[in-house]
């Protein structure tokens, strides 16, 4: 073995280099999507951002696509729906057209939230059974189906899509082992309802264990699954909207957050620091693992880690 007098491989410019790398991130539009696809482009990864709203698409590439520096980073719109296997079908030959060497990372993040229960959450008697079951009935069977479809089913079929363009990627990019990034919450491993939210923290449950459920199954492809499961961060899942210009949300004087161990919701710059350790070099030894950036939530409220 040479010796680095230098020992560049400790320092963080290539440690978290993500330069040569090609990604997926769906639902990369707005909200943690767009947090990972800043983070990962300003740091040298091509990126494919995909959702059902390509115009704000086309307007997150224009913006912040155009000042990486030439680093190589890029970012690629394209009209994609995970909720349905042929736009997901789709998605896919478009990608491999625009990308014939493969990906190396997929980040399912395309994940939808809400039903009828949460509403009125706040007032409920929690030791007046009728009260609680007309509350609790507020939800649709339907509700529950679409939650369920596009967080678990959605985030399923999306990677086994993928495969065979992220083993392509393995194969065109030495040194890197490519790999699947679910986007779960926290809310699927707490054990609370996230104020009513059942069919949502059920969701995330199922996709905290489908993914280590993928990784072990994916060993002989040799592609890595991991995960994320965030705490509360500005989307339009926690703050109800983003701002038409930036694709951003704030969670300012919402008062989230602000009974965490933290003290505060989290920031882009630290989903930024969970998505570049896992999807730069420097993770690439791990696999069947989960992150949980939430600020404390999971160790001051029961959880199951």
């Amino acid at each position: 073995m040479s010796f680095d007098q230098n020992q560049n491989q400790f320092k963080a410019e290539n440690l978290f280099s993500c330069k040569g790398l090609t990604a997926v991130v769906t639902g990369g539009g707005t909200g943690i999507g767009l947090m990972q696809t800043i983070a990962l482009s300003q740091n040298g990864a091509k990126v494919f951002i995909t959702s059902r709203n390509f115009e704000k698409l086309k307007d997150v590439a224009e913006k912040y696509g155009k000042n990486l520096n030439n680093n190589g980073g890029e970012i690629i719109p394209i009209k994609g729906d995970i909720s349905n296997k042929n736009d997901i079908e789709n998605l896919v030959k478009e990608i491999e057209i625009q990308s014939k060497d493969g990906i190396n990372i997929l980040f399912n993040n395309a994940g939808i939230a809400g039903e009828g229960s949460r509403e009125g959450w706040e007032n409920i008697n929690y030791e007046n059974p009728k009260e609680y079951s007309k509350q609790l009935l507020k939800s649709e069977f339907k509700e529950w189906d679409d939650i369920l479809h596009t967080n678990v089913a959605g985030q399923y079929f999306t990677a086994a899509a993928f495969l065979p363009l992220l083993a392509d990627g393995a194969k065109s990019t030495k040194g890197y082992a490519s790999q699947i990034i679910n986007v779960s919450s926290i809310s699927g491993l707490m054990k609370s309802s996230s104020g009513g939210q059942f069919a949502y923290t059920s969701s995330k449950a199922a996709l905290v264990h489908l993914s280590k459920v993928m990784a072990r199954e994916f060993l002989p492809l040799r592609i890595r699954v991991n995960q994320i499961a965030p705490g509360i961060f500005p989307s339009e899942m926690t703050a109800g909207d983003s701002d038409s210009t930036t694709h951003k949300s704030d969670l300012s004087n919402t008062g989230k957050g602000k009974g965490l161990p933290s003290g505060r919701p989290g920031k882009e710059e630290d989903m930024a620091a969970a998505t570049l350790y896992l999807a730069s070099y420097a993770g690439v030894f791990v696999n069947g693992q989960f992150i949980a950036p939430d600020g404390g939530a999971t160790v001051a409220t029961p959880s199951s880690i």
